[in-house]
């Protein structure tokens, strides 16, 4: 007899992996609520939030759960995520918490430090968990905040999470002129071309 997931299409094990990503949002976010640690959700699942907001149909899938949390905190975060099944690691300077023993480090929960640079050669610190604000199941990042954040890292699924954002209405040709340089330009670029 064939295994259940090989005789799976593509379609529905993507999914199965997008409820697997929502599943693990909603229990590590509950874990940091219930043990009062705070955090804000970011990245490609703050998007989607966003995003959703405006259009759902617009929304894209995302493989991991970006969170942001204060650097004094990760021992309280590491408590309450470990506590909820998650495994602590720490991979190429990047903090992680692996969905149980088995987990792959694509598809867990990446701490990004509240205030801080990502990396050194970022040219502005992450935002802190004041510009983060109640969704219906989680803390998110606010709307101004993220953006910054993608403008910051400017890879290409930022780009495309940026022109996700311009699609359905949430930025527009007002704001480039909120950020400073580079990223106002950054952004300038997408406004005017959100296709190159």
């Amino acid at each position: 007899m064939a295994d259940a997931t090989v005789a799976m299409s593509g379609w529905e094990r993507a999914l199965i992996a997008a409820e697997k990503v929502k599943e693990r949002l909603r229990r590590a976010t509950k874990a940091l609520d219930d043990a009062g640690v705070p955090y804000a959700v970011a990245g490609g699942n703050a998007v989607a939030e966003w995003v959703a907001r405006a259009d759902e149909g617009a929304v894209r899938n995302t493989r991991d759960v970006d969170l942001l949390v204060r650097r004094a905190d990760l021992a309280a975060a590491r408590s309450a995520l470990e506590a909820a099944g998650f495994v602590y690691h720490q991979v190429l300077d990047l903090d992680m918490f692996i969905d149980g023993p088995q987990g792959r480090p694509s598809e867990a929960v990446h701490i990004l430090f509240a205030g801080e640079k990502v990396r050194p050669e970022c040219e502005h610190a992450s935002p802190d968990l004041d510009e983060s604000e109640r969704a219906a199941d989680f803390q998110v990042t606010k709307l101004p905040a993220l953006v910054r954040m993608k403008l910051i890292a400017w890879r290409d699924k930022d780009r495309t999470h940026l022109r996700d954002m311009i699609g359905v209405g949430l930025l527009d040709a007002t704001w480039p002129a909120r950020f400073p340089p580079p990223l106002g330009e950054r952004l300038q670029q997408l406004v005017d071309d959100p296709n190159g």
